[in-house]
């Protein structure tokens, strides 16, 4: 079974003489948007690897960017992030402390220890992809190892409350419990979104919220689910350049998100490879 079968099958149900039965699609985008979301998202997930697998001593944040933009547009997509809003590049890349929203930039040259949160996507079609993930330059700390393995498994935990006739609320105590009861802060100011046509659409996917509470799930829906958390405090701050984001105690931050659907047998995560 090719991926394509795979994902039509986990969406729309069962194949019967080469028909697609659906099996939850009764609200929200069609099957048409659907599988073309999916191409977006695949090369997202893609370009996320190819720029995870460039994060390395002595490499510039620039140089990343460069790579990850050279391997979106070579499969026919556009950078979603780059121009958007006026952010100057095709992926948000922030190190240590810096929680989203880094611009990468020739003069930020990774060293050994550091840890390095990659943030993009790509459209085609008319579609976006939404992915990030945070990756380790060289030897890490325990501590960098911890939160980072922390904030990847908090991200499951919020899809796996992804379901249909559940609430956003459910997801966001997931991710919150789960961080919290480690001693990780939860930022609150930023939020994951719904994605499809634009890469900000509603709603928002707070990382925080009360279980049976907030927007109900329905079949089609597709959401980016991101958690950040930070080591120390929750709270955040902006720089001068309007787009960074710290942590206000200094204290590292990590960051993953995936693009999901809401099936009726479960949610679907559109940019795992």
């Amino acid at each position: 079974m090719s991926n394509e079968e795979r994902y039509k099958l986990a969406l729309f149900g069962v194949v019967r003489n080469n028909f697609i039965l659906p099996v939850g699609i009764e609200q929200g985008r069609s099957e048409k948007e659907i599988r073309q979301m999916l191409e977006a998202c695949r090369i997202s997930a893609e370009a996320l690897k190819v720029a995870g697998e460039a994060v390395e001593p002595g490499v510039s944040t620039w140089e990343i960017d460069r790579i990850a933009r050279k391997y979106i547009e070579s499969k026919g997509a556009k950078p979603t992030f780059l121009n958007y809003n006026g952010f100057p590049a095709s992926a948000c890349i922030s190190i240590n402390d810096e929680v989203i929203h880094g611009i990468p930039d020739k003069s930020h040259i990774l060293r050994a220890g550091d840890i390095v949160s990659i943030d993009l996507g790509a459209c085609i079609n008319g579609y976006t992809g939404d992915n990030a993930a945070t990756f380790a330059c060289g030897d890490i700390s325990q501590e960098a190892k911890r939160l980072i393995e922390t904030t990847e498994q908090s991200l499951y935990e919020g899809i796996s409350k992804a379901v249909s006739g559940g609430r956003l609320g459910d997801v966001g105590y997931a991710i919150q419990s789960y961080c919290e009861s480690r001693g990780y802060g939860v930022v609150r100011e930023y939020t994951g979104h719904g994605v499809g046509a634009a890469l900000h659409e509603d709603p928002a996917v707070p990382n925080y919220g009360t279980p049976g509470r907030g927007v109900r799930l329905v079949p089609g829906m597709t959401i980016a689910i991101e958690p950040m958390i930070n080591e120390g405090k929750a709270s955040v701050k902006t720089l001068s350049n309007g787009w960074t984001v710290k942590t206000t105690d200094g204290k590292l931050s990590a960051h993953f998100e995936h693009t999901i659907a809401i099936t009726s047998s479960g949610p679907l995560i559109m940019t795992k490879l």
